[in-house]
Protein backbone atom coordinates (compact mmCIF):
# COMPACT_ATOMS: atom_id res chain seq x y z
CA UNK A 1 0.00 0.00 0.00
CA UNK A 2 0.92 3.41 -0.84
CA UNK A 3 1.46 6.48 1.34
CA UNK A 4 -1.79 8.59 0.99
CA UNK A 5 -2.00 12.03 2.63
CA UNK A 6 -4.63 14.69 3.32
CA UNK A 7 -3.68 17.51 1.00
CA UNK A 8 -5.31 21.07 2.23
CA UNK A 9 -5.15 22.24 -0.98
CA UNK A 10 -7.26 19.84 -2.84
CA UNK A 11 -9.49 18.55 0.52
CA UNK A 12 -8.88 15.12 -0.48
CA UNK A 13 -6.38 12.38 0.79
CA UNK A 14 -3.86 12.00 -2.63
CA UNK A 15 -0.96 9.23 -3.34
CA UNK A 16 2.49 10.56 -1.70
CA UNK A 17 4.57 10.91 -4.87
CA UNK A 18 7.52 13.16 -4.35
CA UNK A 19 8.73 16.02 -7.38
CA UNK A 20 12.48 13.85 -6.80
CA UNK A 21 12.30 10.03 -6.25
CA UNK A 22 14.03 9.36 -3.05
CA UNK A 23 13.89 13.02 -1.66
CA UNK A 24 11.57 15.05 0.67
CA UNK A 25 11.77 18.38 0.88
CA UNK A 26 9.48 19.58 3.98
CA UNK A 27 9.36 23.02 5.70
CA UNK A 28 6.95 23.66 8.35
CA UNK A 29 5.96 26.94 10.22
CA UNK A 30 8.17 27.68 13.82
CA UNK A 31 7.32 29.60 16.35
CA UNK A 32 7.53 33.21 17.16
CA UNK A 33 9.77 33.29 20.08
CA UNK A 34 8.67 35.93 21.93
CA UNK A 35 7.48 34.07 24.99
CA UNK A 36 7.66 30.57 26.19
CA UNK A 37 5.31 27.70 24.52
CA UNK A 38 2.47 26.48 25.31
CA UNK A 39 0.58 23.02 24.76
CA UNK A 40 -1.13 24.01 21.81
CA UNK A 41 2.74 24.58 19.89
CA UNK A 42 3.63 21.05 21.26
CA UNK A 43 0.82 19.51 18.74
CA UNK A 44 2.50 20.47 15.53
CA UNK A 45 6.51 19.89 16.52
CA UNK A 46 5.16 16.25 17.57
CA UNK A 47 3.09 15.66 14.65
CA UNK A 48 6.08 16.50 12.20
CA UNK A 49 8.59 14.63 13.94
CA UNK A 50 6.75 11.30 13.89
CA UNK A 51 5.90 12.15 10.07
CA UNK A 52 9.08 12.92 9.01
CA UNK A 53 10.57 9.77 11.10
CA UNK A 54 8.11 7.67 9.14
CA UNK A 55 9.37 9.23 5.77
CA UNK A 56 12.87 8.64 6.48
CA UNK A 57 11.25 5.07 7.57
CA UNK A 58 9.71 4.56 3.92
CA UNK A 59 13.78 5.18 2.86
CA UNK A 60 13.40 8.80 1.95
CA UNK A 61 15.88 11.29 2.25
CA UNK A 62 14.18 14.30 4.31
CA UNK A 63 15.05 17.72 4.35
CA UNK A 64 13.11 19.10 7.48
CA UNK A 65 13.03 22.87 7.40
CA UNK A 66 11.51 24.68 10.11
CA UNK A 67 12.04 28.43 11.12
CA UNK A 68 12.70 30.76 13.70
CA UNK A 69 10.44 33.80 13.67
CA UNK A 70 12.46 36.37 15.85
CA UNK A 71 11.25 39.47 13.66
CA UNK A 72 8.25 41.19 13.63
CA UNK A 73 5.33 38.70 13.26
CA UNK A 74 2.39 41.42 13.30
CA UNK A 75 -0.91 39.91 11.92
CA UNK A 76 -3.34 41.73 9.76
CA UNK A 77 -5.98 39.45 10.50
CA UNK A 78 -8.20 38.72 13.52
CA UNK A 79 -5.42 39.99 16.04
CA UNK A 80 -3.91 43.34 16.85
CA UNK A 81 -1.23 44.73 14.58
CA UNK A 82 1.94 44.21 16.60
CA UNK A 83 5.46 43.41 16.48
CA UNK A 84 5.63 40.39 19.54
CA UNK A 85 9.32 40.70 19.85
CA UNK A 86 9.82 44.55 20.73
CA UNK A 87 6.50 44.73 22.73
CA UNK A 88 7.95 41.45 25.00
CA UNK A 89 11.52 42.97 25.16
CA UNK A 90 10.31 46.29 26.48
CA UNK A 91 8.14 44.32 29.22
CA UNK A 92 11.09 42.34 30.09
CA UNK A 93 13.26 44.93 29.84
CA UNK A 94 16.00 43.18 27.87
CA UNK A 95 17.41 43.29 24.11
CA UNK A 96 15.22 42.29 21.54
CA UNK A 97 17.47 39.38 20.70
CA UNK A 98 18.99 38.68 24.07
CA UNK A 99 14.88 37.71 24.70
CA UNK A 100 14.82 35.64 21.20
CA UNK A 101 18.09 33.64 22.28
CA UNK A 102 16.46 32.97 25.61
CA UNK A 103 12.92 31.66 24.08
CA UNK A 104 14.68 30.07 21.47
CA UNK A 105 16.65 27.84 23.92
CA UNK A 106 13.92 27.13 26.25
CA UNK A 107 12.06 26.03 23.05
CA UNK A 108 14.50 23.60 21.73
CA UNK A 109 15.04 22.30 25.77
CA UNK A 110 10.93 21.32 25.23
CA UNK A 111 11.60 19.78 21.64
CA UNK A 112 14.12 17.85 23.12
CA UNK A 113 12.30 16.63 25.90
CA UNK A 114 9.36 15.82 23.77
CA UNK A 115 12.21 13.25 21.84
CA UNK A 116 12.17 15.56 18.45
CA UNK A 117 14.59 14.95 15.64
CA UNK A 118 16.28 18.48 15.03
CA UNK A 119 15.49 19.66 11.79
CA UNK A 120 17.66 19.39 9.04
CA UNK A 121 17.71 23.39 8.61
CA UNK A 122 16.27 25.82 11.15
CA UNK A 123 16.63 29.27 9.45
CA UNK A 124 15.81 32.45 11.07
CA UNK A 125 14.22 35.48 9.92
CA UNK A 126 16.00 38.15 10.79
CA UNK A 127 19.06 36.18 9.11
CA UNK A 128 17.37 36.44 6.01
CA UNK A 129 16.34 40.10 6.05
CA UNK A 130 18.18 40.12 2.11
CA UNK A 131 16.28 37.34 0.68
CA UNK A 132 12.75 39.07 1.86
CA UNK A 133 13.62 42.35 0.35
CA UNK A 134 14.79 40.28 -2.76
CA UNK A 135 11.01 38.81 -2.81
CA UNK A 136 9.14 41.98 -2.08
CA UNK A 137 10.66 43.83 -4.92
CA UNK A 138 10.29 40.80 -7.23
CA UNK A 139 6.22 41.18 -6.49
CA UNK A 140 6.50 44.91 -6.97
CA UNK A 141 8.26 44.31 -10.32
CA UNK A 142 5.27 42.06 -11.35
CA UNK A 143 2.41 44.71 -10.22
CA UNK A 144 1.03 43.11 -7.38
CA UNK A 145 2.31 45.35 -4.44
CA UNK A 146 2.93 49.04 -4.08
CA UNK A 147 4.34 50.96 -1.39
CA UNK A 148 2.73 53.73 1.00
CA UNK A 149 4.73 55.66 3.47
CA UNK A 150 7.56 53.69 3.23
CA UNK A 151 5.22 50.69 3.90
CA UNK A 152 5.07 47.61 0.60
CA UNK A 153 1.34 46.28 0.60
CA UNK A 154 0.66 42.37 -1.16
CA UNK A 155 -2.43 43.38 -3.65
CA UNK A 156 -4.71 41.01 -3.00
CA UNK A 157 -7.74 42.63 -5.47
CA UNK A 158 -5.37 42.25 -7.88
CA UNK A 159 -3.81 39.34 -7.27
CA UNK A 160 -7.07 37.61 -7.05
CA UNK A 161 -8.40 38.28 -10.75
CA UNK A 162 -5.90 36.23 -12.36
CA UNK A 163 -5.24 33.75 -9.26
CA UNK A 164 -7.40 32.03 -6.87
CA UNK A 165 -6.67 33.69 -3.99
CA UNK A 166 -9.04 31.54 -1.12
CA UNK A 167 -7.81 28.07 -2.42
CA UNK A 168 -6.42 26.76 0.41
CA UNK A 169 -8.39 28.14 3.04
CA UNK A 170 -12.08 28.08 1.08
CA UNK A 171 -12.55 31.77 1.60
CA UNK A 172 -14.01 34.04 -0.54
CA UNK A 173 -12.35 37.61 -1.26
CA UNK A 174 -15.58 39.26 -0.69
CA UNK A 175 -15.80 37.39 2.84
CA UNK A 176 -12.96 38.78 3.69
CA UNK A 177 -13.56 42.64 3.28
CA UNK A 178 -16.57 41.96 5.05
CA UNK A 179 -14.43 40.23 8.01
CA UNK A 180 -10.84 42.50 8.03
CA UNK A 181 -10.99 44.04 11.08
CA UNK A 182 -9.84 47.58 11.14
CA UNK A 183 -6.56 47.51 12.32
CA UNK A 184 -3.13 50.42 12.79
CA UNK A 185 -1.62 51.67 9.28
CA UNK A 186 -5.48 50.52 7.09
CA UNK A 187 -5.58 53.99 5.63
CA UNK A 188 -2.53 53.09 4.12
CA UNK A 189 -4.00 50.56 1.87
CA UNK A 190 -5.95 50.62 -1.11
CA UNK A 191 -7.84 47.57 0.00
CA UNK A 192 -8.67 46.07 3.33
CA UNK A 193 -7.75 42.51 2.55
CA UNK A 194 -4.30 43.64 1.53
CA UNK A 195 -1.32 42.22 3.89
CA UNK A 196 1.78 43.82 4.73
CA UNK A 197 5.00 43.12 3.01
CA UNK A 198 7.40 45.19 4.32
CA UNK A 199 6.38 47.90 7.69
CA UNK A 200 7.87 51.44 7.60
CA UNK A 201 9.53 51.28 11.72
CA UNK A 202 8.56 54.43 13.69
CA UNK A 203 11.31 55.88 15.79
CA UNK A 204 10.49 53.89 18.96
CA UNK A 205 10.87 50.53 17.26
CA UNK A 206 13.74 48.84 18.37
CA UNK A 207 14.20 45.84 15.68
CA UNK A 208 14.53 47.91 12.23
CA UNK A 209 16.14 46.80 9.28
CA UNK A 210 17.31 49.21 5.69
CA UNK A 211 15.12 48.65 2.49
CA UNK A 212 14.75 50.49 -0.64
CA UNK A 213 11.47 52.17 0.84
CA UNK A 214 13.11 53.15 4.70
CA UNK A 215 13.97 51.45 7.53
CA UNK A 216 11.46 49.13 8.67
CA UNK A 217 11.22 45.25 9.39
CA UNK A 218 9.44 42.38 7.37
CA UNK A 219 5.60 41.20 7.35
CA UNK A 220 5.00 37.82 9.06
CA UNK A 221 3.78 36.28 5.63
CA UNK A 222 6.85 37.12 3.48
CA UNK A 223 9.82 35.15 6.37
CA UNK A 224 8.01 31.90 5.52
CA UNK A 225 8.03 32.71 1.59
CA UNK A 226 11.68 33.58 1.76
CA UNK A 227 13.23 30.86 3.57
CA UNK A 228 11.55 28.25 2.07
CA UNK A 229 12.28 29.21 -1.27
CA UNK A 230 16.17 29.60 -0.21
CA UNK A 231 16.72 26.12 1.01
CA UNK A 232 13.92 23.84 -0.44
CA UNK A 233 13.46 25.77 -3.90
CA UNK A 234 10.64 27.85 -5.73
CA UNK A 235 8.57 23.82 -5.84
CA UNK A 236 8.86 21.32 -3.17
CA UNK A 237 6.68 18.63 -1.32
CA UNK A 238 5.35 19.34 1.90
CA UNK A 239 4.51 22.45 3.81
CA UNK A 240 3.45 21.55 7.29
CA UNK A 241 1.70 23.40 10.33
CA UNK A 242 -1.09 24.08 12.35
CA UNK A 243 -4.85 24.48 10.92
CA UNK A 244 -4.92 27.98 12.17
CA UNK A 245 -2.35 28.70 10.13
CA UNK A 246 -4.09 28.32 7.17
CA UNK A 247 -5.11 32.00 6.80
CA UNK A 248 -4.02 34.30 6.80
CA UNK A 249 -0.24 32.86 7.12
CA UNK A 250 -0.50 30.23 4.33
CA UNK A 251 -2.80 31.69 1.88
CA UNK A 252 -0.53 34.56 2.03
CA UNK A 253 2.73 32.43 1.37
CA UNK A 254 0.90 30.97 -1.42
CA UNK A 255 -0.12 34.12 -3.22
CA UNK A 256 3.51 35.74 -2.89
CA UNK A 257 5.45 32.39 -3.50
CA UNK A 258 3.01 32.33 -6.89
CA UNK A 259 3.97 35.34 -8.07
CA UNK A 260 7.67 35.32 -7.85
CA UNK A 261 8.30 31.31 -8.42
CA UNK A 262 4.98 31.07 -10.80
CA UNK A 263 4.28 28.17 -8.99
CA UNK A 264 2.60 26.61 -5.98
CA UNK A 265 5.44 26.42 -3.49
CA UNK A 266 4.46 23.15 -1.85
CA UNK A 267 2.63 20.57 -3.64
CA UNK A 268 1.08 18.75 -0.69
CA UNK A 269 -0.66 21.13 2.43
CA UNK A 270 -0.85 18.99 5.70
CA UNK A 271 -2.38 20.74 8.79
CA UNK A 272 -2.53 19.58 11.97
CA UNK A 273 -5.85 20.16 13.89
CA UNK A 274 -5.56 22.08 17.26
CA UNK A 275 -5.66 21.15 21.01
CA UNK A 276 -8.98 22.34 22.65
CA UNK A 277 -9.47 22.94 26.35
CA UNK A 278 -13.52 22.78 27.15
CA UNK A 279 -13.98 22.63 23.31
CA UNK A 280 -12.15 26.26 23.12
CA UNK A 281 -8.94 26.68 21.47
CA UNK A 282 -5.99 27.08 23.47
CA UNK A 283 -5.14 30.77 22.74
CA UNK A 284 -3.85 33.92 24.71
CA UNK A 285 -7.77 35.40 23.73
CA UNK A 286 -9.19 32.67 26.24
CA UNK A 287 -6.56 32.69 28.80
CA UNK A 288 -6.01 29.11 29.36
CA UNK A 289 -2.84 28.50 27.45
CA UNK A 290 -0.39 25.75 29.76
CA UNK A 291 2.86 26.58 29.64
CA UNK A 292 5.15 23.48 28.52
CA UNK A 293 7.14 24.27 31.79
CA UNK A 294 3.94 24.04 33.84
CA UNK A 295 3.04 20.92 32.07
CA UNK A 296 6.09 19.25 32.94
CA UNK A 297 6.33 20.37 36.91
CA UNK A 298 2.39 20.72 37.44
CA UNK A 299 2.40 23.83 38.34
CA UNK A 300 -0.83 24.84 36.94
CA UNK A 301 -4.84 25.52 38.17
CA UNK A 302 -6.20 22.91 35.64
CA UNK A 303 -3.49 20.34 36.35
CA UNK A 304 -3.67 17.77 38.94
CA UNK A 305 -0.09 16.59 38.71
CA UNK A 306 2.68 17.07 36.86
CA UNK A 307 3.45 14.86 33.56
CA UNK A 308 6.09 13.70 31.33
CA UNK A 309 7.18 15.12 28.41
CA UNK A 310 6.68 11.13 27.21
CA UNK A 311 3.14 11.24 28.53
CA UNK A 312 2.32 14.17 26.37
CA UNK A 313 3.84 12.92 23.38
CA UNK A 314 1.79 10.01 23.91
CA UNK A 315 -1.44 11.70 24.73
CA UNK A 316 -1.19 13.64 21.49
CA UNK A 317 -0.11 10.12 19.56
CA UNK A 318 -3.38 8.95 20.37
CA UNK A 319 -5.58 10.94 18.30
CA UNK A 320 -5.28 11.70 14.56
CA UNK A 321 -3.32 14.80 14.03
CA UNK A 322 -5.88 15.89 12.07
CA UNK A 323 -9.05 15.46 14.69
CA UNK A 324 -9.28 17.89 17.32
CA UNK A 325 -8.01 17.16 20.87
CA UNK A 326 -9.66 18.57 23.80
CA UNK A 327 -7.23 18.75 26.82
CA UNK A 328 -8.18 17.56 30.13
CA UNK A 329 -5.61 16.46 33.39
CA UNK A 330 -8.20 13.53 33.70
CA UNK A 331 -6.90 12.57 29.67
CA UNK A 332 -3.42 13.33 30.62
CA UNK A 333 -3.57 10.84 33.72
CA UNK A 334 -5.27 7.97 31.52
CA UNK A 335 -2.42 8.48 28.83
CA UNK A 336 0.11 7.91 31.51
CA UNK A 337 -1.77 4.50 32.74
CA UNK A 338 -1.95 3.50 29.25
CA UNK A 339 1.81 4.53 28.62
CA UNK A 340 3.01 2.76 31.42
CA UNK A 341 1.00 -0.72 30.57
CA UNK A 342 2.59 -0.31 27.00
CA UNK A 343 6.02 -0.01 27.94
CA UNK A 344 5.93 -2.23 30.80
CA UNK A 345 4.57 -5.02 28.10
CA UNK A 346 7.01 -4.01 25.46
CA UNK A 347 9.99 -4.11 28.37
CA UNK A 348 8.84 -7.90 28.92
CA UNK A 349 8.64 -8.66 25.26
CA UNK A 350 11.88 -7.71 24.60
CA UNK A 351 13.44 -9.93 27.20
CA UNK A 352 11.40 -13.36 25.65
CA UNK A 353 13.55 -15.59 24.48
CA UNK A 354 11.65 -16.68 21.33
CA UNK A 355 14.81 -19.49 20.51
CA UNK A 356 12.53 -21.58 23.18
CA UNK A 357 9.45 -20.49 21.62
CA UNK A 358 10.38 -22.96 18.60
CA UNK A 359 6.77 -25.44 19.06
CA UNK A 360 8.08 -29.02 19.62
CA UNK A 361 5.30 -30.00 17.33
CA UNK A 362 2.54 -28.87 15.19
CA UNK A 363 0.12 -29.76 17.72
CA UNK A 364 1.39 -27.03 20.48
CA UNK A 365 0.67 -24.03 17.83
CA UNK A 366 -2.50 -21.64 18.89
CA UNK A 367 -2.59 -21.16 14.75
CA UNK A 368 -5.71 -18.92 15.65
CA UNK A 369 -3.64 -16.49 18.10
CA UNK A 370 -0.62 -16.32 15.95
CA UNK A 371 -3.13 -15.35 12.74
CA UNK A 372 -5.01 -12.35 15.19
CA UNK A 373 -1.55 -11.42 16.05
CA UNK A 374 0.11 -11.23 12.31
CA UNK A 375 -2.85 -9.22 11.51
CA UNK A 376 -2.47 -6.79 13.94
CA UNK A 377 1.26 -6.20 13.14
CA UNK A 378 0.41 -6.16 9.17
CA UNK A 379 -1.99 -3.17 9.72
CA UNK A 380 0.23 -1.20 11.02
CA UNK A 381 2.46 0.06 7.84
CA UNK A 382 -1.24 0.19 6.48
CA UNK A 383 -2.49 2.58 9.28
CA UNK A 384 0.47 4.96 9.13
CA UNK A 385 0.40 4.97 5.08
CA UNK A 386 -3.75 6.02 5.75
CA UNK A 387 -2.34 9.43 6.46
CA UNK A 388 -0.09 8.92 9.33
CA UNK A 389 -3.20 7.71 11.99
CA UNK A 390 -0.76 6.91 14.70
CA UNK A 391 -4.12 6.46 16.53
CA UNK A 392 -4.88 3.15 14.80
CA UNK A 393 -1.11 2.18 15.23
CA UNK A 394 -1.11 2.57 19.13
CA UNK A 395 -4.90 0.57 19.18
CA UNK A 396 -3.70 -2.43 17.49
CA UNK A 397 -0.43 -2.76 20.08
CA UNK A 398 -2.76 -2.21 22.80
CA UNK A 399 -4.63 -5.22 21.47
CA UNK A 400 -1.25 -7.42 21.67
CA UNK A 401 -0.56 -6.18 25.30
CA UNK A 402 -3.07 -9.04 26.67
CA UNK A 403 -0.82 -11.38 24.63
CA UNK A 404 2.11 -10.14 26.00
CA UNK A 405 0.76 -10.51 29.99
CA UNK A 406 -0.72 -13.53 29.69
CA UNK A 407 2.65 -15.16 28.72
CA UNK A 408 4.42 -13.24 31.51
CA UNK A 409 1.86 -14.64 33.75
CA UNK A 410 2.27 -17.79 32.15
CA UNK A 411 -1.58 -18.57 31.14
CA UNK A 412 -0.28 -18.47 27.42
CA UNK A 413 2.77 -21.09 26.32
CA UNK A 414 5.51 -19.50 25.03
CA UNK A 415 6.37 -22.29 22.46
CA UNK A 416 2.33 -21.98 21.37
CA UNK A 417 3.86 -19.18 19.52
CA UNK A 418 6.16 -19.58 16.69
CA UNK A 419 9.55 -17.96 16.75
CA UNK A 420 9.32 -15.50 14.18
CA UNK A 421 5.97 -14.16 15.03
CA UNK A 422 7.84 -13.34 18.73
CA UNK A 423 10.47 -12.03 16.81
CA UNK A 424 8.24 -10.04 14.44
CA UNK A 425 6.05 -8.85 17.68
CA UNK A 426 9.77 -7.48 18.79
CA UNK A 427 10.90 -5.52 15.99
CA UNK A 428 7.12 -3.90 15.53
CA UNK A 429 7.05 -2.30 18.65
CA UNK A 430 10.87 -1.19 18.84
CA UNK A 431 10.06 -0.20 14.99
CA UNK A 432 6.60 1.82 15.82
CA UNK A 433 7.09 2.89 19.23
CA UNK A 434 10.81 4.03 18.99
CA UNK A 435 11.87 4.57 15.40
CA UNK A 436 8.53 6.11 14.28
CA UNK A 437 6.07 7.70 17.26
CA UNK A 438 9.53 8.35 19.04
CA UNK A 439 8.57 7.49 22.74
CA UNK A 440 11.48 6.34 25.06
CA UNK A 441 11.36 4.81 28.31
CA UNK A 442 12.25 7.59 30.95
CA UNK A 443 11.28 5.07 34.21
CA UNK A 444 14.77 3.64 34.20
CA UNK A 445 15.96 6.56 34.20
CA UNK A 446 14.03 8.50 37.05
CA UNK A 447 14.75 5.16 39.41
CA UNK A 448 17.86 5.66 38.75
CA UNK A 449 17.75 9.04 39.37
CA UNK A 450 16.35 7.93 42.67
CA UNK A 451 18.48 5.69 43.96
CA UNK A 452 21.42 8.08 43.49
CA UNK A 453 19.93 10.52 45.43
CA UNK A 454 19.21 7.76 48.14
CA UNK A 455 22.64 6.95 48.41
CA UNK A 456 23.94 10.56 48.68
CA UNK A 457 21.25 11.01 51.03
CA UNK A 458 22.44 7.90 53.08
CA UNK A 459 26.21 8.95 52.49
CA UNK A 460 25.61 12.28 54.28
CA UNK A 461 23.41 10.80 57.15
CA UNK A 462 27.04 8.63 58.02
CA UNK A 463 28.88 11.50 57.68
CA UNK A 464 27.00 13.52 59.91
CA UNK A 465 26.56 10.65 62.56
CA UNK A 466 30.29 10.50 62.15
CA UNK A 467 30.43 14.51 62.81
CA UNK A 468 32.33 14.55 59.40
CA UNK A 469 30.82 18.26 59.31
CA UNK A 470 32.76 19.16 55.98
CA UNK A 471 31.56 16.02 54.07
CA UNK A 472 28.68 16.75 54.78
CA UNK A 473 27.94 20.33 54.00
CA UNK A 474 30.40 19.76 50.38
CA UNK A 475 27.22 16.97 49.78
CA UNK A 476 24.66 19.63 50.78
CA UNK A 477 26.26 22.81 48.39
CA UNK A 478 27.16 20.64 45.30
CA UNK A 479 23.34 19.33 44.97
CA UNK A 480 22.23 22.70 45.89
CA UNK A 481 24.47 24.20 42.67
CA UNK A 482 22.57 21.48 40.64
CA UNK A 483 18.97 22.49 41.71
CA UNK A 484 18.70 19.73 44.19
CA UNK A 485 17.80 21.51 47.99
CA UNK A 486 18.33 18.61 50.87
CA UNK A 487 16.37 19.88 53.54
CA UNK A 488 16.76 18.09 57.59
CA UNK A 489 13.53 17.13 58.77
CA UNK A 490 12.85 17.23 62.81
CA UNK A 491 12.75 13.50 62.90
CA UNK A 492 16.12 12.86 61.55
CA UNK A 493 15.43 12.11 57.71
CA UNK A 494 16.51 14.53 54.64
CA UNK A 495 14.06 15.24 52.34
CA UNK A 496 15.21 16.52 49.04
CA UNK A 497 13.26 18.62 46.20
CA UNK A 498 14.29 20.06 42.77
Amino acid sequence: MSLKVHNSLTRKKETFVPLTPGYVGMYVCGPTVSGESHLGHARPYITFDFISRYLRHQGYKVRYVRNITDAGHFEEEGREAEDKITKKALLEKIEPMELVQKYTNLFHWAMKEFNNIEPNIEPTATGHIVEQVNMIEKIIAAGYAYVANGSVYFDVKKYALTHDYGKLSGRVIEDLLETTRILEGQEEKRDKADFALWKAAPPQHIMRWRSPWGEGFPGWHIECSAMATKYLGAEFDIHGGGMDLMFPHHESEIAQSTVCNNSTPAKYWLHNNMITIGGKKMGKSYNNQIKLTEMFSGDHPLLTQAFSPMTIRFFILQTHYRSTLDFSSEALVAAEKGLKRLWEAYEFLKKLDSKNAVPASTNLLDEELDKKILNLLNELEAFMNDDFNTAKVLANLFEIVPVINSIKDGLIKVDSIPATTIELMKTSFRIYLEEILGLKNTTENTETFNGVMELLIDIRKEAKGKKDFATSDKIRKQLAGLGINLKDEKTGDISWSS
